[in-house]
Order: C-alpha cells, then structure tokens, then sequence
C-alpha cells in the first residue's frame, strides 16, 4: 500500500525571530541546509512507497508553498488552504476526505512541516515497522525516545506490548514539571510526543466521527464545497469557521483504543527556539554553530546566523547573534524563549519586522526591498517565465522599470512592448500598466517608485490575471 504524507504546513510562530515572521514561518526557511525545513520534510521521505503529498497551510503562505514544491519538481501536490487556523484533528480531518476522494483509502503519514530529524534512516526504518499495524486498522503515533527531562514536550505513556516495537498507548500526558520529567525518563516507560502519526484515512475518520461527530460533519461538508484555485485547495470559511478548535490528541488519540505507539530514536527536534538550533548543528572546538559569512575570535558556546552581511565577534560566549536585512538578535542562550517578549513589542508598536521580512513572494515570483526614503522606494523584482503581475494603476505614484536581466513585456496604458536588458520604461501616474516574462528564463527588474504616497493603498486592480504588490 502507498503512503501519502500529509505534511501540515501551518503556524506562524516568533520563537525563531528575526529569521520566523508571521508571514515567513520557520517550516519555510532554511535552518540546517540549502532547503528549507518544509522540503527537507518531503525530501527524507524518498526511501517510502509514497503518493504525492497532501499540503495543509493558510491563505497567507501559499505561494511559498507552491514555489518551494516547484523546486522540488512536485507538481500535483494537493495544496489545502484552511481558511482560519482549527487546531490539527481538523486539518487532518481535511487531508483524508481529501485521501478518500476517488474510492482510495490510503496510508495518511502525518508530520509537521518544521521539524528537524537528524537520523533519516532510523526515520524511514520506524515508519517501515509501523506500516502493518496500521493497515490493520491502527492509529499509529511516534513517541520520541528522550535524552533528557525535557519540560516543553508532551509525553506518551506506553502500556502493554501490541507487536514487535509497537505498544498499546496508556496514556497521554501534559508538559511536565522538571521532577516529573526526571521520574519519566527513570521509568523507560515515557516517550515525547512527536505529533506524528500514520494510520488508514479510513480509521482515522472512522475514530472522528465516533468520538467528536462536529469535527466530522463540518470538515466533510467544508471538503464537500471546497474548489480549486490555481495550485490551491480552498475551503468555505463560513463552514470551517463552525468546527471544534482541538487537536488530534484531544479528539481522537486519548479516546480511541486504536492508539498505538512506536518509540523512535531518530535525532528528532521541533527547533522549538535558537538554543535547540544550537543543539542540533554541527560545532567548532569551541561550540560555535555558525551559518554564513562569520568571524570569530575567543567565542565560545555560540549561535551565529548572517544572512546577508559579515557578522565578527570578539571574546563573547553562550550568545545567540542572527542578522537578517532589516534587524539583528543579540541573546544570551539561556534567555532564547523570551525573544516572544520582542515579538510582542513590535506587535503592539505595529512594525513591519514582526509580520513579514523585505523580501517577499508573490503568484508570479517575488519581489526584495532595496531603499525607501522622502518620495522614494526602491525594489528587485524578479518574475518567473511566463508568469505576469496583475493590471493596475497608481494615482499618486509614478515608476520607474529598469531591466537588469531578461526581457519585460510591458503594458503602458494602450501601448504593449518589449523592454530588454540595459534597458528602461517610465510609468506616468494613472497609466494602467503590468509586466510579463515571456521568455525561459526569470525576469529580473528594478523599481523605483515616486511620489508623494507610496504604500500599498495607493493601488487599483483591473481585471482578475493575478495579483499585485
């Protein structure tokens, strides 16, 4: 029987500010190589009998899903928006209505889109053992075997022997105090809970409606009414928004006497904060992790990340230091989960830096702040072949399109024509005006926009080929 991974790409979490925003969460940046945490979640599963996945994130991050799938040269991936977030039995819930949409009733393997297994092939050997409990009807978890009294995970509790690896679950349990964490680990007994799961998409519905109906009946009506939307699966909100905000523990897994778990020693990780980033990487012989252009003297016990200038220090020890285009972090290690604290702040000073970073995607490519100033603001944009921007026009801005790779063709109110590299257009205020790729490879521009009002409000969209920015 095929597997198809349900890869649950929501969230927005701060705890890995400045590099996690509200609109650029950690599942889509890369933490621990080239590719982001989303893709390495789909890439470690090439070793299983695997369908194409099903992808479950919000409206706000589809694009970045859709591209970062067309990296991987996935193509038919099923892409499901949810409308509002509703915790994870729903979502799952989604994912296997969807499954069973053309009579099939695959195996579902769950997994969040941002976790780090550092031992893949103890991954792929776990999910490989677990497979026949769960054709035979079985709701199979994946417990963490722990290294430590961690206090930040649940725990799963095992009971008697089901087969082999696999135990009956006894119990799931709340994040603990220190003691109670130590008295677990003591016991042998206590696993982490991973949120990862593989059962039939059968079972699991079955095990829904039997135990939290509400949850069934609204995500089988929200399926039911869903259309497609260029890469996208979208979902009434009116109907989503109706159902019961629980997570699959609660809705199913602590009722169901299906509920099995197999402990897994695999170098798993939620990345749950910079310290656990340290952790999990690669260190110097003075444990320094560092990404990116760094230098180093007498620094010990360090997380330094520079994404786009030369990060150095100097006699500095235990301290988590990351630069990105528009802020920097200074914190000591020890101190890494209150950056929420600095989150919070420019939430309430509504700054930009918490919800998004200057670069930023769109359906047809994406586009990379360069300088803002009095009357002036400047970007890279870069459209992929035969992909096009929206028509629009300005009412109190003017733009200048220089084309530094590629060729553009522009539209400027009645009058369409090629632009080429070297190359340059005016857009006069209240033109109506767009700009395509025709060509095979990415269009890459600069704009400068002036004026006397320059913010995204000052934008009129005209006809329905895309979107703007």
């Amino acid at each position: 029987m095929n597997i198809l991974p349900v890869i649950m790409a929501g969230g927005s979490g701060s705890r890995l500010w400045p590099l996690s925003r509200t609109q650029y969460p950690k599942q889509f940046i890369s933490l621990v190589n080239n590719d982001s945490m989303l893709q390495n979640t789909i890439s470690r599963l090439e070793q299983l009998p695997k369908s194409e996945p099903i992808i479950i994130c919000n409206n706000d991050h589809r694009f970045m899903v859709a591209e970062q799938m067309r990296e991987l040269g996935i193509h038919n991936a099923d892409i499901i928006l949810e409308p509002v977030g509703r915790n994870t039995a729903p979502a799952i819930a989604l994912a296997a209505f969807q499954a069973i949409r053309d009579e099939q009733d695959p195996l579902l393997l769950v997994l969040a889109a941002d976790h780090v297994i550092t031992n893949e092939q103890a991954f792929i050997e776990s999910v490989n053992r677990s497979i026949p409990a769960a054709e035979d009807g079985m709701l199979v978890t994946f417990g963490i075997v722990p290294t430590h009294p961690e206090i930040g995970y649940g725990y799963i509790k095992q009971g008697q022997v089901f087969n082999n690896d696999l135990y009956h679950v006894e119990a799931f349990v709340e994040k603990p105090n220190f003691e109670t964490a130590k008295q677990y680990l003591d016991t042998g007994k206590y696993s982490w809970n991973s949120g990862m799961f593989l059962f039939k998409a059968s079972t699991y519905l079955n095990e829904l409606k039997k135990y939290n109906s509400a949850i069934y009946d609204t995500c089988k009506l929200a399926l039911d009414s869903s259309y497609s939307d260029l890469d996208f699966i979208r979902i009434s909100k009116e109907l989503f928004a109706e159902c019961p905000d629980d997570s699959i523990d609660y809705a199913v897994m602590e009722q169901t006497d299906k509920a099995v778990v197999l402990p897994m020693d695999a170098g798993w990780s939620d990345v749950g904060s910079w310290s656990a980033l340290w952790d999990i990487n690669a260190k110097d012989d003075n444990g320094n992790a560092i990404r990116g252009d760094v230098l180093l003297d007498s620094t010990q016990n360090s997380y330094i990340y520079a994404q786009n200038k030369l990060v150095t220090t100097v006699g500095v020890d235990n301290l988590v230091i990351v630069e990105t285009k528009d802020a920097v972090l200074v914190a000591n290690k020890d101190k890494v989960q209150d950056v929420k604290n600095i989150v919070n702040q420019l939430k309430q000073d509504d700054r930009s830096e918490f919800r998004q970073h200057q670069e930023v995607y769109r359906p047809w490519g994406k586009h990379d702040q360069i300088a803002e100033g009095h009357r002036y603001h400047v970007k890279k944009v870069v459209v992929r072949p035969s992909e096009k921007t929206a028509t629009q026009i300005h009412y109190h801005r003017a733009e200048h399109w220089i084309v530094v790779s590629g060729t553009a063709k522009v539209t400027n109110g009645n009058e369409t024509y090629l632009v080429s590299e070297n190359q340059s257009t005016y857009i006069p205020v209240g033109a109506a005006h767009s700009f395509e790729n025709p060509g095979k490879v990415n269009l890459e521009l600069i704009e400068v926009r002036t004026g006397s009002y320059l913010a995204e409000g000052d934008i009129e969209r005209i006809g329905i080929e895309g979107e703007g920015y």
